[in-house]
């Protein structure tokens, strides 16, 4: 196992989140992870574990020992016949994509950005969109977790159940995630339909298009009356669907997502007097399209302009609701919001800590550019959020604590007794785990 004795710094993608480990270290197998747990425990340090940093939060931050785990990536397993995949827990997920279509096979749901290790995106709730559909965490069929003695525990459904259950989403409190097994299906594409439409009308029609589409989603530019409408489907059988055009995918989701909204995010920090002139232009610059292409290149959407989100999960009855006052904040305070209001559907789960967990739930991402003040525009929302019984995206930021998070999910101290038994001591603890699940 190859470590510094002491590192500077480690920063998070969004540049939000700062800490300063006692050392870094790289196992390279579950053994190695063992011996690092068993150390640090030994020398009364805490440990976490850190992917891609691609958490807006404080989740993986640690002043102990920082675990990076890239050398627990790749297959271990594979059953064509069945579907189940484990894979090292340090895999990324835009690695995962390829080793997958190689055996043949897909993830049923994606988020839409995938440089995440899949077992970052599971323990922070990370989900896609679709009404019968949950997040990445109910894909899951069983872990191996190194837990806070150093002991390798493996659980599913049926062994160990209560652990299982808690740490699909685990927020790094019940151990280093070494090992996920997945429920995959066959390798399937999806046809995508991107369109502009008037704000009201999509957010009118939301269940109708909820309910008629596989995954729906749309994002809503600030300050304007339009929306980019995503509907993706699998196509008929024997459709072999259009395939984008190389310029054209690369002037879309390069060129005007990229280069081009950097440009007048950077214009909208130096003069926010501007953003809402900007947005209009940006909205009138949305235009149709419709292709075909495996389903993870249509799920994922490059993301190389940096910024800060908040996401809240709400009742889907609530969805209007919820719109309505993102809306609301951002006329009533005055704001200039050069980024997009993302909004997606997903189905209920039975996993304790998870935002979708006993309900269906629209998810609201608000986010702004990097360097841009967003602490009044988040704090506001979260507000209107949590009188809507909204509870945050775990990897994204907000301001709640324990005392206020206990009472928006039923199962919190059934996950509190899990955590208790994988990790009396605290190992695997932070500042931010103390905030949100007590001390």
């Amino acid at each position: 196992m190859r470590h510094a004795a002491r590192v500077p710094h480690w920063a998070n993608w969004a540049g939000n989140q700062h800490a300063q480990p006692v050392r870094v270290e790289t196992p390279r197998d579950t053994d190695e992870v063992v011996r690092a747990v068993k150390q640090a425990a030994a020398e009364r340090l805490r440990v976490k574990a850190v992917g891609a940093g691609h958490s807006f939060t404080a989740i993986a931050a640690t002043d102990g020992v920082q675990l990076r785990l890239d050398g627990l990536a790749g297959l271990r397993s594979v059953d064509r016949g069945s579907g189940l995949v484990t894979v090292g827990g340090g895999t990324p997920l835009h690695v995962l994509h390829g080793l997958l279509a190689a055996e043949g096979l897909a993830m049923s749901n994606l988020g839409d950005i995938d440089r995440q290790s899949i077992s970052g995106a599971i323990s922070t709730g990370t989900h896609g969109t679709g009404a019968r559909l949950g997040g990445i965490a109910t894909q899951v069929r069983g872990l191996e977790l190194v837990t806070g003695d150093g002991s390798v525990l493996t659980c599913s459904p049926t062994e160990n159940p209560a652990v299982f259950s808690a740490a699909r989403v685990g927020l790094g409190a019940l151990g280093i995630v070494t090992a996920v097994t997945l429920q995959c299906e066959p390798a399937f594409e999806l046809r995508a339909s991107e369109r502009p439409l008037p704000v009201g009308d999509v957010m009118r029609d939301l269940d109708d298009l909820a309910a008629a589409n596989e995954h729906v989603e749309f994002y809503w530019m600030p300050h304007t009356e339009l929306a980019l409408l995503k509907e993706n489907n699998r196509p008929a059988r024997g459709d072999t669907g259009r395939r984008l055009g190389r310029m054209r995918a690369w002037f879309d989701d390069e060129f005007v997502a990229n280069t081009g909204f950097g440009l007048v995010c950077r214009v909208g920090r130096a003069r926010p007097s501007l953003v809402p002139r900007l947005n209009r232009v940006v909205a009138r610059a949305i235009t149709p399209r419709t292709f075909t292409a495996p389903s993870y290149d249509v799920f994922v959407s490059p993301r190389r302009v940096r910024f800060v989100e908040m996401e809240y999960a709400v009742p889907r009855a609530a969805a209007g609701e919820a719109f309505a006052a993102i809306r609301d904040v951002i006329e009533r305070e005055r704001l200039e919001v050069s980024f997009p209001v993302e909004v997606r559907v997903a189905a209920g789960d039975d996993i304790p800590l998870s935002t979708g967990s006993g309900r269906d739930s629209a998810y609201f991402a608000i986010h702004m550019f990097r360097g841009a003040e967003f602490e009044r525009y988040f704090r506001a929302v979260e507000a209107r959020m949590r009188d809507l019984h909204g509870r945050p995206h775990w990897g994204k930021m907000h301001y709640r604590t324990a005392a206020d998070l206990r009472p928006a999910y039923p199962r919190f101290d059934e996950f509190l007794a899990a955590r208790d038994l994988v990790d009396p001591d605290r190992v695997f603890g932070n500042a931010y785990l103390e905030t949100v699940l007590g001390p």
